[in-house]
């Protein structure tokens, strides 16, 4: 059941006027949702609901779940060593992870709102027809506290909740309160998803706990005198070493007498425990992984970074002045650059990769031997995710660095188990384990081939089985030319291939002063498309809702892309909580989509989508107009690319000899011309008079 939306729609435009209704309607506007005539609260704003009292969160949840919210809630429930969840995902009748290819996704970077618990508060402003949330990376952060820098496998703390803490005194560890959010998710009805990463934090707890599952290279200030490729084995006798000068970092264990016995019998809990101390003692463990880090750093000793784009390998010190930084310990780093680079190469000093595969003649040119998987490493790293997924119950991986290939020659002509860790996930989780509805959404972002990847990205997603993949529609004005030109290549590659494109709208990775220009119009039709296509998946990152365009660049607290970072010096540094934009009349279209979306979802939900207007190849046409495949379809959808002029004149071919009657119903600018409010057919086409720029419209078809 949907609210009659007539009078919820067409409301003030500016951003104080939705805050004063609010406190003036809120009664009324929490009623729909509690009382299941809406799937979210309509008229909400994102940085009000992220203000609720915990009190009145739960009120607004007790109302909505009942005895659902108490299960999601019990202490036995919140448990994560307890596996068996009571709230079923919305998901977990799914076959396979085919159902990522039809999801509405958004995308949640946890620090830009302090807490997993307001996750739920900014859930309550989210329709049914987004379906799926992705968090970006929960763990523990290491160097210029980077999300994607894991610094070891426990939970960021700086997610932890006082307030939900305070209300439910159980719920006193970051854990739990993660267990608790994901039960309370499913039971809102969306599918949660986790990030997967195939590479840690440059001294993460991972790579000194674990030296021989990553590749190592001393380098004494400008010059990397050696990158051998044992020289973990060195690394480990200079650890163990540190152990023995230092003693254990809890008192009840006993330091093995022995590299073999250190690294080799010992499990990785023991070996954790000795090095840093107990799990609970985040301080501790940082000072004693500091006072290891400078250990190593004293002979130069550092894993190898993480790397992209073609040729991924050869490395050497980068000598610039600008290349070098002092860190908060004392410690000058250095650095690297790839020897001989191509256009997209980069090199992530601060992150260090697994080593999945042994090196050729020593590591002596940096060339792998993929014929040689370090099938150990293979293990940790899939063991690993899907202990964090059965523990959580998360229903879908974020693959990142999905665009990584690394073989020179492309994709294999067989792909074996060994291909790509990334797969090895999703395959372990969902085949090993029987998860049968876990998917797999990559990031790529459909490259022109041996730009991002060695061979062709998507042979190589094929290759990987991903569900669904995140493209790069967000990174061009919709009334350019590429844009139209990439959104004709997402649609056929959406029927011609295993995996989804998404339809974009922005992701917290561009929502940066650099990508501004991407968003300054057009910014209602983007969400207009992502809605109402229904066989391609979309994705939108929090903070689009309201968003600012920002025709100079803003300060760096009002991007999202900001904080994904702890920077406090230089041009990535933010200081205090993130801003939500002002944006008032794009939240009143947002706003007026969501309702919309309400009263026409179901019927267009996982249709197969019939073209009348594709987009046009060549990016001449702007105009865009498509229906559901079927001898019924539903509704008529038109668009204009071109969010500067109007397009007039223009004919749309047939659509069903079932269909009598062509009756708009919705515009993204809430007006038509009367000659447009129905459309006549004669006998070959609909003739539309006009389209206004930018300007998005459905028509209803009987």
């Amino acid at each position: 059941m949907t609210a009659n939306s007539d009078n919820l729609m067409y409301v003030p435009q500016t951003y104080q006027s939705f805050k004063d209704n609010w406190q003036q309607s809120q009664s009324r506007l929490l009623a729909l949702y509690q009382q299941g005539q809406c799937s979210f609260v309509p008229h909400l704003l994102p940085e009000q609901a992220i203000e609720l009292t915990g009190e009145e969160t739960l009120a607004i949840l007790q109302a909505r779940l009942g005895d659902k919210l108490t299960l999601a809630l019990s202490p036995e429930q919140t448990n994560p060593t307890v596996l068996a969840s009571p709230i079923p995902s919305p998901v977990a009748a799914q076959p396979n992870g085919n159902w990522l290819k039809q999801t509405n996704m958004v995308g949640i970077n946890v620090r830009t709102i302090a807490n997993f618990w307001n996750v739920i508060k900014y859930t309550l402003t989210l329709p049914a027809h987004q379906d799926s949330l992705h968090l970006l990376p929960i763990w523990e952060t290491g160097v210029v506290g980077s999300l994607y820098g894991m610094s070891s496998w426990q939970i960021n703390p700086e997610f932890y909740s006082p307030e939900l803490a305070q209300l439910q005194p159980h719920l006193n560890t970051v854990e739990r309160q993660l267990k608790a959010v994901i039960n309370l998710l499913h039971a809102m009805g969306k599918a949660v998803g986790m990030d997967v990463i195939p590479h840690t934090d440059r001294f993460s707890e991972m790579a000194l706990a674990n030296p021989h599952y990553f590749e190592w290279l001393q380098r004494k200030e400008t010059e990397i005198v050696t990158h051998v490729a044992n020289l973990h084995t060195t690394v480990q006798n200079k650890i163990r070493f540190f152990v023995a000068l230092y003693d254990s970092a809890v008192e009840d264990k006993r330091v093995p007498a022995t590299v073999e016995a250190f690294f080799y019998e010992l499990t990785e809990a023991e070996r954790l425990a000795i090095l840093f101390g107990q799990p609970t003692d985040y301080d501790g463990r940082l000072n004693r992984r500091v006072a290891l880090i400078k250990f190593l750093y004293k002979d130069g000793y550092e894993p190898v970074p993480a790397t992209m784009a073609p040729p991924y390998r050869g490395l050497k010190v980068d000598v610039s002045p600008e290349a070098q930084k002092l860190d908060e310990n004392g410690l000058l780093w250095r650095d690297f650059t790839i020897t001989q680079p191509q256009a997209m190469s980069r090199v992530f000093g601060p992150l260090g990769r697994y080593k999945l595969y042994e090196a050729k003649d020593d590591n002596i040119n940096w060339e792998i031997d993929f014929s040689q998987p370090r099938h150990d490493v293979w293990q940790y790293v899939c063991e690993k995710y899907y202990d964090i997924q059965r523990h959580y119950q998360f229903d879908f991986m974020r693959g990142d660095m999905s665009h990584v290939q690394m073989q020179p020659d492309g994709v294999p002509a067989i792909v074996d188990d060994y291909y790509d860790p990334l797969k090895a996930v999703k395959h372990y989780i969902q085949k090993k384990h029987g998860v049968s509805y876990f998917g797999y959404f990559a990031e790529t972002f459909l490259a022109p081939r041996n730009v991002m990847a060695y061979g062709d990205e998507v042979d190589h997603l094929e290759a990987c089985d991903a569900d669904s993949t995140l493209g790069d529609l967000q990174s061009a004005p919709v009334s350019s030319v590429e844009f139209r030109q990439q959104f004709s290549r997402y649609c056929n590659l959406l029927t011609t291939r295993t995996f989804a494109p998404n339809f974009t709208v922005i992701t917290a990775d561009k929502d940066d002063p650099r990508f501004d220009k991407f968003y300054l119009t057009g910014n209602e039709l983007r969400l207009f498309m992502a809605f109402f296509l229904a066989d391609m998946p979309s994705y939108m990152s929090l903070g689009f809702e309201t968003r600012d365009p920002h025709p100079e660049p803003a300060p760096n607290e009002h991007y999202t892309k900001l904080y994904v970072f702890h920077e406090t010096i230089g041009a990535k540094a933010t200081f205090g909580p993130y801003i939500w934009g002002k944006n008032g009349a794009l939240y009143h279209h947002v706003t007026r989509l969501k309702l919309y979306a309400e009263q026409i979802g179901t019927q267009i939900k996982g249709r197969a989508t019939r073209w009348l207007l594709p987009p046009d190849p060549m990016g001449d046409n702007p105009v865009i107009a498509w229906t559901q495949q079927g001898d019924h379809p539903a509704y008529l959808f038109v668009a204009n690319l071109d969010t500067a002029q109007e397009f007039c004149h223009f004919t749309i071919p047939t659509i069903s000899p079932n269909i009598t009657t062509v009756t708009a119903e919705f515009s993204t600018v809430n007006e038509w011309l009367e000659a447009d409010k129905q459309l006549h057919f004669n006998g070959k086409s609909y003739h539309v008079t006009r389209l206004a720029p930018g300007e998005g419209r459905v028509y209803r078809l009987t």
